[in-house]
């Protein structure tokens, strides 16, 4: 099942690659890759809880910018971070289109709002390289490493760092 079916099915990632993981454990790590913009991200597949298409979300006052509010998910809620403005890319115009990736950081919930979800990747952990220190960028911080994957690369999202 790829992640787009995932994310327009609403069965839990995690459920999915707890059956698919079984069955073959060579596989390494997993990631869902997702885009914001033109460049592609990814999360640990194991943190991710569930896909979620957008939906009215209640905003709270005196929060960063990049907390565009909370969802109440099955009682529980969840902060919803945009992460095109925790990239310092400005405010994302949400619409319908776009998606939450509902992901497990220790004991806590968090939404991350993207475009769209692009595949769940595998690759092995030598694959993974750090991420140049070159240029300063606020999305630095917030990378653990790059992935290349088929001639693209995918950043993958320190969830820990990016929510401190």
């Amino acid at each position: 099942m790829t992640a787009q079916a995932i994310a327009t099915s609403g069965q839990s990632a995690a459920g999915w690659n707890a059956s698919e993981q079984s069955a073959d454990a060579s596989i390494g790590t997993e990631l869902i890759s997702f885009a914001i913009d033109n460049d592609q991200y990814g999360v640990d597949i194991m943190a991710v809880r569930e896909i979620k298409g957008w939906s009215e979300i209640t905003h709270l006052p005196k929060q960063p910018d990049y907390v565009r509010g909370v969802l109440n998910l099955r009682g529980v809620m969840v902060p919803i971070i945009d992460l095109r403005c925790r990239f310092g890319q400005g405010l994302t115009e949400a619409t319908p289109m776009h998606i939450v990736i509902i992901v497990q950081v220790e004991d806590m919930q968090v939404g991350l709002l993207a475009d769209r979800v692009l595949d769940i990747v595998s690759f092995e952990a030598s694959q993974v390289q750090p991420v140049p220190r070159a240029a300063q960028s606020s999305r630095i911080d917030f990378l653990s490493g790059l992935v290349t994957i088929e001639g693209g690369m995918i950043a993958v999202i320190d969830l820990h760092h990016l929510l401190s």
